[in-house]
């Protein structure tokens, strides 16, 4: 394996990615780390319930932004050569990783601890999650004099932990760790003696039980206790009030305004650099906010060139692909063929009158190529005969073309011509995967969206070891070269797509 790349250059890229991470341990926290990034360098924001049309907001030249459920965004910019139906050289990736999620009522005891329910989001690694310092973030929505607001809640200090069971009560731990994932995957949040809302019995016990019952309508059947109806309408009531106090505190609200929330549980040791040589990026959530950075990085660096650019180029960042991105903003709903829809109707170029109803849609998905960006498997040392033998990614030699004959990969020969030439620009390193016969294969965006647009894809990213731990192993030198490639993508896509021939006349 040869680096060639400028260590210096690798090391300053690998910190503001460690930085990024750092910073967002949720979809949502990653999309407004994203909006950060563009909204610096002049992006844009727009909205999908204006009229884009009307509002005459998009033009040659501009960057703009657009987000769905704030866990999942697309940003672009329009070339100042852009003609309308002219292709996108579109960048995809995930801003979801596994977890454990905070269950919608948490609230429990147990041999006089406080304990939190959580539930399994993703393939997750569930043992890596033991003995780990775990902190909680996500989204609370509260009340502001009437209106429901969104607010971001990172809490950075270790509040939960799973312990695991001492070697001394069981000694099979070293060769056999089996466990309920129900019932020994629960964190431990504090003592109930020692809790001050615990040993008053408030937010559930005596108090509660005292609440009579409130008939809810005339059909006696259908009545239903005020403690029922607040385990639903009371977030209070649903979790502990000493969590919900400390909720409330970080976001400088009181209790009584948290409506509710989605929330979950992070790593709270941070993501850093190590190594000998400082080669390697110690962190969680490798897979896949390495692309989401790489992404955005590339795309802000590549409008010095937006005045000659033909086409545009865009990032489609999304939630919810560990769980198979079926949901309103995953890669699998409408959101990626709205916007394009949205683009291919508003008049970029004044070739066509304002009112006129003209469409270049199929005419701009046919020119269109999407680079789906997830995180590969790099060769383990220690588990070697787990890959195939002949194509064995190297952590540190560049990103990895993914390829399956059965498409759970969307990479077909015309897309490895095209990746080949624009690594060739820049002296990217590129690698190939193919996973054994004998060991299944994971899937990505990329199947998804080709099959549902028609739009030819290559599926790619940069390997990595421990994929779905709590704690991932990367390449430092593989960053840069992540975001060198994307760069290369939207700078000179328009040009080398014109020369690989697949169904032209």
């Amino acid at each position: 394996m040869s680096v060639t790349t400028d260590h210096t250059v690798a090391i300053k890229y690998a910190r503001d990615f460690v930085d990024f991470v750092n910073e967002s341990p949720t979809p949502y926290h990653a999309v407004d780390s994203v909006k950060k990034m563009l909204l610096n360098e002049g992006f844009q924001e727009i909205v999908e319930r204006n009229n884009w049309s009307k509002s005459h907001q998009l033009a040659k030249n501009g960057k703009y932004y657009v987000t769905r459920n704030g866990s999942s965004i697309i940003a672009f910019t329009v070339g100042g050569k852009y003609q309308n139906g002219n292709g996108v050289a579109i960048v995809g990736a995930h801003t979801d990783s596994p977890c454990l999620r905070i269950k919608p009522i948490s609230k429990r005891t147990s041999e006089g601890f406080i304990t939190v329910g959580v539930e399994q989001y993703g393939g997750l690694i569930a043992h890596t999650w033991f003995d780990r310092d775990l902190s909680i973030a996500g989204r609370v929505y509260v009340n502001e004099d009437g209106k429901y607001v969104p607010k971001l809640l990172k809490i950075d200090k270790p509040l939960l932990r799973i312990p695991t069971l001492a070697i001394h009560l069981d000694r099979s731990a070293n060769t056999k760790f089996e466990f309920n994932k129900e019932t020994k995957l629960v964190p431990i949040a504090g003592q109930t003696a020692l809790d001050k809302n615990e040993k008053e019995g408030e937010g559930g016990g005596d108090a509660d039980k005292e609440k009579k019952s409130s008939k809810c309508a005339d059909d006696p059947a259908l009545q239903m206790s005020a403690e029922q109806f607040e385990s639903v309408q009371n977030v209070i009531s649903r979790h502990n009030k000493s969590l919900i106090q400390l909720i409330a505190k970080e976001l400088q609200v009181e209790p009584s305004q948290i409506e509710d929330f989605e929330l979950l549980l992070f790593d709270h040791q941070k993501s850093t650099i190590g190594g000998l040589n400082e080669e390697f990026i110690f962190s969680p959530r490798l897979d896949n906010l390495t692309s989401c950075f790489a992404a955005t990085q590339a795309l802000i660096e590549s409008v010095d060139q937006l005045p000659n650019e033909q086409g545009i180029q865009m990032i489609s960042l999304f939630d919810h692909e560990e769980i198979g991105s079926r949901s309103s903003h995953g890669a699998d709903s409408s959101f990626l063929p709205d916007i394009l829809q949205r683009l291919a109707k508003v008049d970029l170029d004044g070739t066509y009158n304002k009112g006129a109803a003209v469409d270049f849609f199929h005419e701009l998905v046919s020119k269109s190529f999407l680079l789906s960006s997830d995180q590969a498997h790099g060769v383990h040392p220690n588990y070697a005969d787990a890959y195939e033998p002949k194509n064995r990614p190297q952590v540190n030699a560049g990103p990895v073309i993914k390829i399956n004959a059965n498409q759970r990969y969307a990479t077909n020969s015309p897309g490895v011509v095209l990746i080949k030439k624009v690594a060739d620009r820049v002296k990217v390193p590129l690698q190939l995967f193919v996973v054994r016969n004998d060991s299944p294969c994971g899937s990505t965006i990329g199947p998804l969206l080709s099959s549902k647009l028609g739009l030819r894809t290559l599926d790619l990213g940069n390997p990595q070891l421990s994929m779905h731990s709590i704690r991932e192993t990367g390449g430092t030198y593989d960053v840069v070269r992540l975001m060198d490639l994307f760069k290369s993508f939207f700078e000179s896509y328009v040009d080398i797509e014109s020369k690989i021939l697949c169904d032209h006349l």
